[in-house]
């Protein structure tokens, strides 16, 4: 069964990106005979309000999705993604990190100044500066550090190819099948955040726990999310998650060429409903 979700952070007003994401996610699992889900992704709860949460309701509403109830909510379920650190923890197969960005670039920088920063789809590729730190598994999970994935770790059971089916594009066109192998992930992504201090998890475990626990099937997203599936491939491997179908699409830009951000609240959902815009003119303006 075809299985989807759109999976907004209460943070802002929802744009005309969102639209197109939510409203595609919507119309490719009704053509299907499968289920939309919808998902309030709350883990950064310093930005988090309930006020946003609430237009959120009220947008896709007005833009004539529906949804079962009730909607998860990641803020309900920040023990079961402690508790899988927990075991990745007691594994050894992550470690605490107490290196803040600036460390980071120094870190990196350090042997050719002036030099481009190498980075991935979870921002610099980390050096690794924490991971040889002595770390105790049979102790309980570190408290005050963000926690970080040893990927060659992670990897050294895995096969030599790995892989996901695309049936959108990627950044660059790419579709179909997408193999990759563990050497790529450890060279160009390296050890991810897999637990931000301020945070007790981060975006890449919790949207993999949960894809799983609701059982998405599809996962239907912008194409800016294409090189973060090789992380989520990687830890439903380890977690011995199904990896579902995805489908990246494009990105809604402004005139300038640039993608939409919740700061451009002249292109919010809101403020078009408040000019007199129907769903269908919605619709037209993202090319649906």
């Amino acid at each position: 069964m075809f299985r989807t979700r759109f999976a907004p952070s209460p943070t802002g007003p929802l744009h005309l990106g969102h639209a197109y994401s939510a409203i595609l996610a919507h119309d490719m699992a009704k053509a299907a005979g499968g289920a939309f889900l919808l998902r309030i992704e709350d883990i950064d709860r310093a930005r988090s309000r309930p006020g946003w949460e609430a237009q959120i309701y009220d947008d896709l509403r007005w833009l004539g999705l529906d949804w079962p109830e009730p909607v998860r909510r990641q803020s309900d379920h920040l023990p079961d993604y402690r508790a899988v650190l927990a075991r990745l923890w007691h594994q050894g197969l992550i470690y605490p990190c107490t290196c803040n960005r600036r460390d980071i670039e120094a870190a990196i920088a350090a042997p050719q100044e002036g030099a481009t920063l190498p980075a991935g789809p979870d921002g610099l590729i980390y050096p690794g500066t924490c991971r040889g730190k002595p770390r105790d598994p049979s102790q309980p999970l570190p408290e005050g550090a963000a926690l970080r994935l040893d990927m060659a770790r992670a990897l050294a059971g895995s096969g030599p190819a790995l892989g996901f089916t695309e049936t959108g594009q990627g950044a660059t066109g790419e579709t179909g099948w997408q193999a990759f192998t563990s050497t790529d992930v450890i060279t160009t992504i390296g050890d991810v955040v897999l637990a931000r201090r301020d945070m007790g998890t981060s975006y890449h475990l919790s949207v993999v726990l949960d894809d799983a626990a609701q059982g998405i099937s599809h996962v239907v997203r912008g194409a800016d999310l294409f090189e973060a599936t090789r992380i989520h491939v990687v830890l439903q491997g380890l977690l011995g998650l199904p990896t579902p179908v995805y489908h990246h699409h494009r990105l809604i830009r402004d005139e300038a060429g640039k993608r939409l951000a919740k700061r451009d609240d002249a292109r919010a959902i809101a403020t078009y409903r408040e000019q007199g815009a129907t769903p269908g003119d919605i619709r037209a303006m993202v090319g649906l």
